[in-house]
């Protein structure tokens, strides 16, 4: 059994100018705020429920912004804030994965 039943990583690491596509440039901090918050206000985040973490460069940047879900091993690109709120509703509260915003393996 799972300290979190969901454990969700986003990548937030933050490249310089010139240098390939890092999350952080497309938006990764205000969208893992987002996550956080809404994890909070549904009343789901802490032991046993929802974990939002920081991480570091996950190498799928081209891919990017990127989080992936665990225990599922679950990997997501998103847009904005509504992406957002779709897997948290759809995957993190329902159990289904968001297959328009799922990463290829």
């Amino acid at each position: 059994m799972s300290y979190y039943k969901h454990h969700v990583f986003f990548c937030l690491n933050q490249r310089d100018p010139g240098e390939r596509q890092s999350c952080a440039n497309c938006g990764a901090v205000a969208a893992w705020e987002h996550a956080k918050a809404r994890v909070k206000s549904l009343k789901l985040a802490g032991p046993g429920g929802v974990r939002i973490n920081k991480a570091g460069c996950l190498e799928r940047c081209e891919e990017g912004p990127v989080i992936v879900i665990y225990p599922e091993e679950t990997w997501y690109t998103y847009i904005d804030e509504s992406d957002i709120d779709e897997i948290v509703d759809e995957h993190l509260v329902n159990g289904r994965v968001v297959e328009r915003l799922r990463l290829k393996l």
